[in-house]
């Protein structure tokens, strides 16, 4: 079994005391966020230096008291040392969604500093694994040229593979699903409004030549709900989708406190002591 991720770090430092018990739960794609998506990948891109800023949109009537504002949008944005990549945490009045889940954090790269516009984003709505984002940003953090791809495709199926997932019979090439069927990654036609600075993203999709981008969700039951999404604009290198892929597919349990209603029965666990 592999080593617990960031033994450094007490995992549960926040939690009050007398709470929820703790379990050691799996499969990590399984497990939800506990509640603490923003907690996790916010500590983490302050401890790799990233400077953050919060941005606050609402509204405020006159002689209205300061505690009756209403607050349409708090976002908090996290900016990395060279300001070539960014986190941005805002769940709005309005939310950008993905399988019908609101989008929790959208993260993006650039190739240089002039450069206005982001060559690339990803989206995670909240139940993704914080350690998936977490290795995922780290991954980020580390790369000397967040805006080139360094390898294929198939360093995201290889990597989900080597956790027993399974290559779909039909595009072993592009597609690969955990042996329950529940969670799944696909390379293919990218959902709307998913930002990328390569213009032949805009192609149209019925003449087959616009790009393809990585996705993932959890669907619990054939028709349900998703109990969380992720998604890579065509841009994003191959490596760090690898990197997020490989996490999510980890067989290393991980601590929640807090399971999702969904998947809650299907989820293996042992008391944190």
């Amino acid at each position: 079994m592999e080593a617990p991720l960031y033994p450094d770090f007490p995992p549960d430092s926040s939690a009050p005391y007398g709470g929820p018990p703790a379990f050691w739960v799996g499969p990590r794609h399984l497990a939800g966020d506990d509640g603490r998506l923003y907690d996790v990948v916010a500590d983490t891109l302050a401890g790799l230096g990233w400077t953050s800023l919060t941005i606050i949109r609402g509204r405020h009537e006159p002689d209205e008291a300061p505690e009756d504002r209403q607050v349409l949008r708090s976002t908090v944005l996290h900016i990395s040392p060279d300001a070539l990549r960014w986190a941005q945490w805002g769940l709005a009045d309005e939310p950008f969604q993905l399988g019908g889940l609101p989008v929790a954090w959208q993260v993006s790269a650039r190739a240089e500093t002039s450069s206005p516009l982001a060559q690339w984003s990803a989206y995670f709505t909240r139940d993704v694994p914080g350690e998936a984002v977490v290795d995922f940003l780290v991954a980020l953090d580390a790369s000397d040229q967040p805006a080139v791809p360094l390898a294929g495709p198939e360093l995201v199926l290889d990597a989900v593979a080597a956790h027993g997932w399974l290559r779909d019979i039909d595009q072993p090439l592009a597609a690969a699903t955990d042996a329950t069927f529940t969670s799944h990654v696909s390379l293919g036609e990218v959902p709307p409004l998913i930002q990328d600075a390569d213009p032949r993203t805009l192609s149209a999709a019925d003449d087959d030549t616009g790009l393809s981008g990585w996705q993932a969700w959890a669907e619990p039951a054939l028709g349900a709900p998703c109990l969380w999404a992720a998604s890579f604009a065509a841009s994003v290198p191959h490596d760090l989708v690898a990197a997020f892929a490989a996490s999510l597919s980890s067989t290393a349990p991980v601590l929640r406190r807090v399971l999702p209603e969904a998947t809650r029965e299907r989820l293996l666990r042992a008391p944190a002591v």
